[in-house]
């Protein structure tokens, strides 16, 4: 008990959180006091904040975050302004800019051969547009001759992704938001530690800030000495700035180009239910095989490049044509980024829902939606549409499932049927629409994923999983209890009035 006493104290989490805390306060000690005793100063801080609203009324972030800033800077208008300034005005620095777009230059090159959005035309005008906009502002081609798999548990996808990281003769590339010590990750790390050796190229990408509870600070040193290459994302450096809000959220396994996985677990023994922390962990996976993996491994290494500073030749990585595969349907990876104001899977799942005639089911972890989401469900659910929406019965963060609830509301009003899954956490992020469409990744619904995280997912049209995410869908209703109306109804109004105000600031968590 002692020693896990002092490692918690010594934990780098907790001097950052320090530091942190310290530059707050330090901020609004400094501000407090000169504004006291400086005229001019307090001046200064008022026009600071002026502006910083301005700045806000004319940005083109989403209107919920406008007003959650506007409710935090007009009323503190000595120091709102400069903490807007430093952590929420979403500038990117030129240099971000100019390696941004080189990024989408070589995607372009790569990837623009690919581009065949008109061929879905037979399949609909629906479907051909959510496949244009895909290649105009993702740089996402559709593929066909790649066949899908669907895992409806970690669990499952597990031994699938063992057998194919052995299959591998060239490269394996892995990008993940966690990665913690345990069954699964040792299990991997056993399997590549023997692939380099066999001379396979390793490279691994993972986020600092979603490994500073799971990894030591130099665990990317550490990989290096076992032969595998390692970049860590975004490094985490305490100090109050706009870099502390993008991080990379993606989840990507690609074996030489030819094998792909998306989804929503990471590698920590929570995924598969190695380790119970929140019940059972219901999560999904999408295994590719085929054409559309190259797509997913441009994703990869313009990351890699962006990490790196690299410009590197990415043709060399691209696998010989695959054996034509009977028909599977078309398979659009895509990504989204905060650095080049798109929200592409925003637009993705909003696409989704205004096509849809017959039904949408919808899986997340969080309901945290902006007013656009929350407009097009209602409408959809008024219009006849039958729309269900999943989420969690026990929580991960306490207070973000306090802000789902605060959303059900309006939804179960317009006539959105919402469930909580009841043996524990579901973290699987999934649209089907129809059976004809559905998309896969790593995008929740929050604001976090939506507007300021690096994200993946995969889109299909007429693929024959779609069906099987239908099902998994249908089933794991069976383990949910259907929430209610009256139950919001018959809430403490303190409850009701604490959720309120969580929902209004929501787009700051």
């Amino acid at each position: 008990m002692f020693k896990k006493l002092i490692y918690l104290l010594f934990h780098r989490s907790v001097f950052v959180a320090l530091s942190l805390l310290l530059q707050c306060a330090t901020i609004v000690f400094m501000i407090s006091f000169f504004s006291e005793h400086t005229s001019l100063f307090y001046q200064v801080c008022i026009a600071i904040s002026i502006f910083s609203a301005l700045l806000i009324l004319g940005s083109r972030m989403e209107s919920a975050y406008k007003i959650a800033w506007l409710l935090l800077v007009l009323p503190f208008p000595v120091f709102g302004g400069v903490f807007y300034l430093l952590i929420g005005s979403g500038h990117i620095s030129p240099r971000s800019q100019e390696r941004m777009q080189r990024i989408a230059q070589q995607s372009a090159q790569q990837l623009k051969a690919d581009f065949k959005a008109d061929d879905l035309l037979p399949m609909g005008e629906d479907a051909a547009s959510q496949a244009r906009y895909l290649e105009r502002y993702a740089c996402a081609p559709a593929y066909t001759n790649t066949e899908t798999e669907y895992f409806s548990l970690g669990d499952a996808a597990f031994p699938s992704m063992i057998s194919a990281l052995k299959t591998a003769e060239h490269y394996i590339f892995l990008e993940y938001f966690i990665i913690d010590k345990g069954v699964f990750w040792e299990t991997i790390l056993e399997v590549l530690e023997e692939k380099a050796a066999q001379g396979v190229e390793i490279r691994i990408i993972y986020d600092d800030m979603g490994c500073m509870f799971t990894l030591p600070r130099n665990y990317n040193e550490q990989l290096h000495a076992k032969g595998i290459q390692c970049r860590v994302f975004n490094r985490f450096v305490p100090i109050l700035s706009l870099r502390l809000n993008n991080r990379d959220h993606r989840k990507l396994l690609i074996v030489d180009g030819k094998i792909g996985y998306t989804g929503g677990i990471n590698l920590a023994d929570e995924y598969i239910n190695r380790r119970n922390r929140f019940g059972h962990w219901k999560d999904s996976v999408l295994r590719l095989e085929g054409d559309a993996v190259w797509s997913m491994t441009v994703m990869f290494l313009t990351m890699w490049d962006f990490c790196c500073g690299w410009e590197e030749d990415l043709s060399q990585f691209r696998p010989p044509p695959t054996q034509v595969k009977v028909w599977t349907g078309y398979v659009q990876p895509y990504t989204d980024t905060p650095l080049d104001q798109e929200a592409v899977g925003q637009t993705v799942y909003l696409n989704m829902i205004s096509k849809a005639r017959k039904y949408i089911y919808i899986t997340t972890p969080y309901l945290i939606i902006d007013g656009a989401t929350n407009t097009a469900l209602c409408n959809a659910a008024k219009s006849g549409v039958d729309v269900r929406i999943i989420t969690p019965h026990i929580p991960d963060k306490r207070y973000v499932q306090e802000v789902t609830k605060a959303h059900y509301p309006p939804l179960l009003e317009a006539g959105v049927r919402i469930y909580e899954y009841t043996p524990g956490f579901i973290h699987a992020k999934n649209f089907v629409v129809d059976d004809r469409f559905a998309t896969v990744g790593t995008v929740n619904l929050d604001y976090r994923s939506l507007f300021l995280h690096f994200e993946d997912g995969v889109w299909m049209c007429d693929a024959p999983c779609i069906r099987d995410i239908r099902d998994d869908f249908l089933h794991t209703i069976s383990h949910c209890e259907r929430v209610t109306l009256r139950r919001w109804r018959r809430l403490n109004p303190i409850v009701r009035l604490y959720r309120n105000l969580l929902r209004v600031f929501a787009p700051l968590m």
